[in-house]
């Protein structure tokens, strides 16, 4: 097959895991006989210095135009004093906007050579970690209404959280849908002991329940489910919450795997275009040090194989080959290990492993 995918290299460690991504991407090319174009796109605290502004209507039409995009990562502390439409951030939400990529998959896996790397106890991860959270990308507080404004010489500012019963209703379904392909099991995270748009989203979810009696359903409230991911994650299957509560879960999901930096996902909307980046932010401290981890930007590549292109078998082939090295004890720098992998070395060993495979 042929595919155009919009490459967003990023800030701070971004072109450097971006760059191994593709090295991956360019050996399953050459292994499976598909071609692959990679148009670079400036977007970010990048583009803010080349142009004035996160996201340049050229870079969005960029996007526009591709198959997919893998992003690397954008931000860091050099753009911290903007103001708040002109943060490096708000590229992406520029992005998951015009191309209405309303899903966001973020699995969170425990390879079993890493359990060691992982902050809970042995009698906690020997039953395993293996579960996706599905976050609603487009709507809550990060899209809301927001501004400031001052009574009596008091200054407030506000941000208001709304959601659409259609809104919910569609998230519902991939969440569904997506627990159908794995063990059926779904969690509905909420705050519907407290807001308003929670006991929208939960009455929403219990109409959507009746379609899917396959599926084993249960409501959470938010704060227990942060409490439970601690105790026994391997409850879990498939989480599906709104914007800001799937943000801080599955960055807290991702510790338990042992590193951040493992974590890919996959922003997806009603087609197979979709916009695949890893987790993390975009570390300038170590920036240009090697000390990057890769692999999750690797992982949101495979899963770029799998949803947007239908490539199932590279897509295993890949999460294969980074399952092997792991196994056999490679490490970056934040897996820990006496001897770690500077970023090229890891994207390398991937790319080789896959060729053996």
């Amino acid at each position: 097959m042929k595919a155009n995918i919009a490459v967003i290299r990023g800030d701070g460690i971004g072109p450097e895991i971006v760059e191994e991504a593709l090295k991956v991407l360019c050996k399953v090319g050459k292994l499976y006989n598909h071609t692959f174009t990679f148009t670079p796109v400036v977007a970010g605290g990048c583009a803010i210095d080349q142009y004035g502004e996160p996201l340049p209507q050229s870079s969005l039409q960029a996007c526009l135009d591709s198959d997919s995009v893998l992003l690397g990562a954008v931000g860091g502390p050099k753009w911290d004093g903007l103001a708040g439409d002109l943060r490096p951030e708000r590229a992406l939400l520029g992005i998951r906007k015009e191309l209405q990529l309303f899903a966001n998959l973020r699995p969170a896996r425990l390879f079993p050579a890493l359990k060691e790397a992982s902050p809970l106890k042995d009698q906690v991860t020997d039953r395993g970690i293996d579960f996706l959270i599905v976050r609603e990308l487009t709507g809550g507080l990060y899209f809301g209404e927001r501004g400031y404004e001052e009574q009596d010489g008091v200054l407030s500012a506000y941000d208001r959280l709304t959601y659409s019963e259609p809104e919910i209703e569609r998230i519902g379904r991939v969440a569904f849908e997506t627990a159908r392909k794995r063990r059926k099991k779904l969690h509905s995270v909420d705050k519907a002991n407290v807001i308003e748009t929670s006991r929208l989203w939960r009455k929403t979810m219990h109409r959507l329940k009746e379609e899917y009696p396959d599926v084993e359903y249960h409501d959470i409230l938010v704060d227990n489910t942060a409490m439970q991911l601690v105790k026994d994650p391997s409850q879990f299957d498939v989480l599906v919450t709104e914007n800001m509560f799937g943000d801080i879960l599955s960055d807290e999901a991702s510790m338990l795997t042992g590193s951040i930096g493992l974590i890919p996902s996959a922003s997806l909307g009603t087609g197979t275009r979709g916009m695949y980046e890893p987790i993390h932010g975009s570390a300038p401290d170590i920036a240009g040090t090697g000390k990057a981890n890769p692999l999750g930007t690797i992982l949101a590549a495979a899963m770029m194989l799998r949803l947007s292109f239908g490539l199932s078998k590279e897509a295993d082939a890949v999460e294969a080959a980074v399952g092997a090295v792991i196994e056999d004890g490679w490490r970056t720098a934040d897996l820990g290990g006496e001897n770690p992998v500077s970023c090229s070395r890891m994207g390398s060993l991937v790319a080789e492993y896959l060729s053996e495979r």
